[in-house]
């Protein structure tokens, strides 16, 4: 059986073989397996060396200090606990939080949470693009205004905000600013001692490192300080309590790593890969691109159809694997709420693909997937007599 082509890089990446070859250095009793909060003997110290070194290298690529990165299950968690526990550290200055209405869903439950704890939050919409811009933020921000949540990059359409910009207005109004940056990192630089961000959200899973572990960037000048979420030893200097996962942890910092390596390299490749898909469409009528067409990471698109089902292209592009939207919103047919808000038509939203492209894909991948998108559109809109 042949699989279909790998398309879904924004759902998650495969691990790189260098990361898993360090990950598999860290399992057995001939490895670094121990508990890094063991102490007493060398089992321990090597494999909190390690951690350390993999937390290392997590802040070399965002230009930060290594104290400032603190280890969670991935970036669902970092919202939260970034979210939640800041809100409920500063709810004595106020209780009023500003974020998108397109931001990821782990972002909206944690506000949604919030409100039901007497918090109030403001869901801007951004502009076509998916973008907020520093003047709509300012507004919006009030004296009783304590954080502001705005991804850096969106998980459906790869718009990416200016952090710069915003961050000066958090700065300037002394209000917490907290990005998710899963999408981001190793796609775009990011150096935070050059931005105003007191909050980041990281996944490893993103960058061809294992699922199940991320980080927290909290900034320690001016310093920021949280309520834990997580109770239970005191780990992570209170933040984050749980034994700390070393090979989970050792392959984050690996794949971090490569990824600062790589980074030129593979934008640029990729930034060719995304031209090709876009440039090959052109032979095909009725369709449209989604989100900053320049402002944005390379590897995703999202491109939809008139006179398409949504459902029916999806199901018919089985030698693809992309998918409609968010993985995590995979499971409902509804039109996707991050093209709705940024005013996508139903029948643009309802026939929407994500396609997402990443270290392993080719030339070849493209060509393939654009034959099958051209092709099959072609033979749905025949049998509604459209175009």
């Amino acid at each position: 059986m042949q699989l279909p082509v790998y398309l879904d890089y924004a759902a998650t990446t495969p691990v790189d073989p260098l990361v898993a070859k360090r990950m598999s250095e860290c399992l057995s009793l001939g490895g670094v397996f121990a508990n890094p909060a063991s102490r007493s003997h060398i089992y321990g110290w090597q494999a909190e060396q390690e951690v350390e070194t993999a937390r290392r290298h997590v802040a070399d690529l965002l230009s930060c200090d290594p104290r400032e990165i603190v280890w969670t299950s991935g970036a669902t968690e970092a919202d939260n606990l970034a979210i939640k526990g800041a809100a409920e550290f500063y709810s004595n200055r106020g209780r009023h939080i500003v974020t998108s209405c397109i931001e990821h869903k782990a972002v909206l439950d944690s506000c949604r949470h919030l409100e039901s704890r007497g918090f109030d939050v403001s869901y801007l919409r951004p502009d076509a693009d998916g973008l907020i811009s520093a003047e709509q933020l300012n507004r919006a921000i009030r004296s009783d205004t304590i954080l502001v949540s705005l991804m850096h990059v969106n998980n459906e359409i790869g718009s990416a905000h200016d952090l710069h910009s915003l961050g000066a207005v958090t700065r300037d109004r002394g209000v917490l600013f907290h990005v998710d940056a899963a999408q981001s990192v190793g796609k775009l630089p990011i150096d935070l001692s050059a931005t105003n961000i007191d909050l980041m959200s990281l996944s490893a899973h993103k960058v061809y490192g294992p699922k199940g572990v991320g980080a927290l960037f909290v900034r320690r000048e001016p310093r920021v300080d949280l309520v834990a979420q997580m109770h239970g030893g005191g780990h992570e200097r209170g933040m984050r309590s749980g034994t700390l996962p070393t090979h989970q942890l050792v392959g984050m910092g690996e794949a971090f790593r490569l990824v600062g390596e790589l980074i030129g390299e593979e934008t640029a490749r990729l930034t060719e890969l995304r031209s090709l898909f876009l440039d090959s469409l052109a032979a095909l009528p009725g369709w449209q691109l989604h989100g900053h067409k320049t402002q944005c990471v390379p590897g995703i698109m999202n491109v939809g159809f008139s006179g398409v089902d949504g459902e029916s292209l999806l199901m018919s592009l089985r030698q693809l694997a992309v998918s409609s939207g968010s993985a995590c919103m995979s499971a409902t047919l509804e039109p996707s709420y991050v093209l709705r808000g940024i005013g996508v038509s139903d029948e643009f939203a309802q026939s929407a693909l994500r396609v997402s492209i990443g270290r392993f894909t080719t030339r070849a991948d493209i060509e393939t997937a654009v034959i099958a998108i051209i092709n099959n559109v072609r033979q749905l809109r025949k049998l509604t007599a459209v175009f």
